[in-house]
């Protein structure tokens, strides 16, 4: 099969995470509108998330990878192109790696060894310590992982800033912070998949109810998380309003998802999450646009 085949360019691209990238971008963006002195050109702007999403997609190929085989054994995840025998795994390994090589050349461009070495930082922390060490060992994998899902803020910042300021960390926090709940019910709905795989998980370790609490405590904490950019001074009264919106739904749809403990329930609270943390960024970037 040719290697320009559609076909294979799908099979290849479907290594990346495709879905996952737009979020990816989306929490990036904000830290390169809140740039010192105002945001950079529009070019230096789409280079910059661009080592962004390399980085990104070389984190989530690797890590595709590494869990062909337990992929194989879970119901959402064996028709992917490793398991699915679509993709031969030298050459994902080759993908992955020329990826990672592309993201910190252009971030070392950017803006030199920092944002390279951050970008880097980001792709060897999801392989190494969440994929290899974290997530085969450990219920918590989602609170470990959650540092690298929420890197994008931190690169962004760097490759513009050649810093780590306020506005990466705050924004680093947010998807930090809600990246446990919002992996959490997924394991609900998904348990048996999961136990199949090997990979533990809090409702396998501690059970179904004790994992609905963390989750709501999770929630709660995330309300002062996401308010720090307006404290902070980067945001408005436009992200403030929407921000207190979304917690008042995102927290309901947990003590929901609590009282009724349902796989509906878990499914419903886990795409309220990803609407949550989209709105919450739309806004950010929206404010920053009529600035």
């Amino acid at each position: 099969m040719s290697l320009a085949s559609p076909s294979t360019v799908r099979n290849y691209a479907e290594l990346t995470k495709p879905r996952l990238l737009p979020l990816v971008l989306m929490t990036g963006l904000p830290v390169i509108g809140m740039a010192a002195g105002g945001p950079p050109s529009l070019g230096f702007g789409a280079l910059v998330l661009l080592g962004v999403a390399l980085a990104a997609a070389s984190a989530n190929t690797l890590n595709a990878y590494l869990e062909r085989d337990k992929d194989a054994l879970m119901e959402r995840t064996r028709s992917r192109p490793l398991p699915g025998g679509r993709i031969a795994p030298a050459a994902a390994l080759r993908f992955g790696l020329a990826l990672a090589a592309l993201s910190t050349a252009l971030l070392y461009g950017l803006n030199g060894p920092a944002a390279a070495g951050v970008g880097l930082a980001s792709i060897a922390f999801y392989v190494f310590v969440y994929t290899l060490w974290a997530k085969p060992r450990t219920a918590w994998n989602a609170v470990i992982g959650g540092a690298a899902g929420a890197a994008a803020p931190l690169i962004a910042d760097v490759a513009v800033n050649g810093q780590i300021g306020p506005a990466g960390l705050a924004l680093f926090a947010i998807v930090f912070f809600w990246q446990p709940p919002h992996v959490w019910a997924i394991t609900l709905y998904r348990k048996a998949d999961y136990e199949a795989a090997g990979i533990p998980t809090p409702p396998s370790v501690i059970g179904d109810e004790a994992t609905r609490r963390r989750m709501v405590w999770y929630t709660l904490g995330l309300v002062p998380v996401t308010l720090a950019p307006v404290a902070l001074g980067l945001l408005g009264p436009v992200y403030l309003a929407v921000a207190l919106g979304m917690n008042v739904w995102f927290v309901a749809s947990v003590l929901r998802l609590r009282r009724e403990r349902s796989d509906e329930a878990a499914r419903r609270t886990f795409r309220v999450s990803l609407a949550y943390l989209f709105s919450l960024f739309v806004a950010m970037n929206l404010e920053l646009l009529v600035r």
